[in-house]
């Protein structure tokens, strides 16, 4: 028999049980939840080692309870801990834990967020978060629809945020900290069908935790911003300055150095924020789908989320936006401003060389004027040696008794002995300069 899992692609099982591994919890109103958004323990840069701190806190929290944990590897993690359930997942930059108990039917909505299954986890564990939660939030779900007045109690009088979601519910909420520090949502189950409070429940969490995600660039974005304007006010005078030198130059080195440094200023400031504006662009993608996918309605006198992020959130992320193009536009600039700094200084290196090559032509047209001058003289001295030399042959001849005047034949040779000579030397020349 042929097993036919032998035949599947060794990654065919994980990708298909991809779609199944975050399932929505199974809820009933009405029901008490409590959801933390657990980040690393640094919030800026990219998020390396994040999966073993969360597996870490996830064991702690298990081994309390006498549970085993999920595999290293795991990326979701669900159990019913008997008084409440859990459901845990773990992303790039943080883990969610969402935590559901059944209630008593009839109870109030201050009731309801007065009890609550956080209080069964252990304090040690609570305390072990501290600075790392980023998002906290309660909801109460509940049946039947909701009053807008007798839910300003539970959200201490603020204005409400409000719509018909998911042709079946009801979400409320105002999107502030309460006194307890978590967020409430009020979620009214009015008609939907099955397994549809799970659904929204996740998606009312998955908007709230986007949101707090995607506003992390805020204050990197307030802060990159007094940089640029530093930056580009130096890039500004090292601009003028330029223009000053193209009149006087010899300061472009100088200038080149003080561009430089501001380039690395400027690369240092991309890699420490970069990824922080990128990952903020993406939560608020996930904001936006996620609100899509509730299918609001009006309910008259009451904004809708979709309004409420439009007009409170939007702002934020066209911030950090604007201050991410402005700092692309700004890397851009310094990266122009040097390729013609570096080319006014090509230009100059190009023209000093060109100067010395004058120099150097000046230099050897002299050496040949000396050098002919230094010819004339050779000439001379061999040919005066030369013709010495014919002049005592002529007197050995006429010792000899030769008829011959040594005088008058030594006269004589000198200016064919000279000639020879000079036609010598520039036959000489001419085999050394084709050689």
């Amino acid at each position: 028999m042929i097993d036919r899992f032998s035949l599947s692609h060794a990654q065919r099982v994980p990708l298909a049980a991809e779609i199944h591994s975050r399932p929505f919890l199974r809820l009933l109103g009405p029901e008490a939840i409590t959801h933390l958004a657990v980040c690393r323990s640094g919030d800026t840069g990219p998020p390396n080692g994040n999966n073993s701190e969360q597996h870490a806190l996830l064991a702690e929290l298990c081994t309390h309870f006498g549970v085993a944990p999920p595999s290293a590897g795991a990326s979701h993690f669900y159990h019913d801990f008997g008084r409440f359930r859990l459901k845990w997942e773990c992303h790039t930059e943080f883990a969610t834990y969402t935590l559901a108990e059944r209630v008593d039917d009839g109870l109030a909505v201050e009731q309801l967020f007065a009890k609550l299954p956080l209080a069964h986890l252990p304090e040690a564990w609570l305390l072990a978060l501290a600075g790392r939660v980023i998002a906290a939030v309660h909801v109460s779900l509940q049946g039947g629809a909701a009053d807008a007045f007798a839910l300003g109690g539970a959200f201490g009088g603020n204005l409400l945020v409000g719509a018909r979601v998911m042709q079946g519910g009801e979400l409320w909420t105002d999107f502030a900290i309460q006194a307890d520090g978590f967020s409430r949502f009020v979620l009214r189950d009015v008609d939907m069908r099955a397994q549809q409070a799970g659904r929204l429940v996740q998606r009312t969490l998955e908007i709230e935790t986007y949101r707090m995600m995607a506003l992390l660039g805020l204050p990197a974005a307030r802060q990159v911003a007094s940089e640029l304007d530093d930056i580009e006010a130096k890039l500004a005078a090292l601009a003028t300055a330029m223009v000053a030198t193209s009149e006087t130059p010899g300061g472009e080195q100088d200038l080149l150095e003080q561009i430089t440094r501001l380039a690395v200023r400027l690369e240092k400031l991309t890699l420490d924020n970069g990824y922080r504006f990128s990952a903020s662009k993406a939560y608020y993608r996930l904001v936006n789908a996620r609100i899509d996918e509730l299918r609001e309605s009006r309910i008259e006198g009451v904004p809708t989320v979709e309004e409420f992020m439009e007009r409170r959130l939007a702002p934020a992320m066209s911030t950090c936006e604007a201050i991410a193009e402005r700092q692309e536009a700004l890397v851009r600039r310094i990266a122009n401003t040097n390729d013609l700094l570096r080319t006014r200084v090509g230009i100059v290196q190009e023209m000093q060389n060109r100067q010395i090559l004058q120099s150097m032509d000046r230099r050897a047209a002299q050496q040949l004027r000396l050098q002919q001058a230094v010819e004339g003289l050779s000439v001379a001295a061999i040919s005066y040696y030369v013709v010495g030399l014919l002049g005592y042959s002529g007197k050995a001849a006429k010792g000899l008794g030769l008829p011959i005047n040594p005088e008058v034949a030594t006269g004589l040779l000198v200016p064919v002995v000279a000639c020879v000579v000079w036609l010598g030397l520039r036959r000489m020349h001419k085999r050394f300069s084709h050689g």
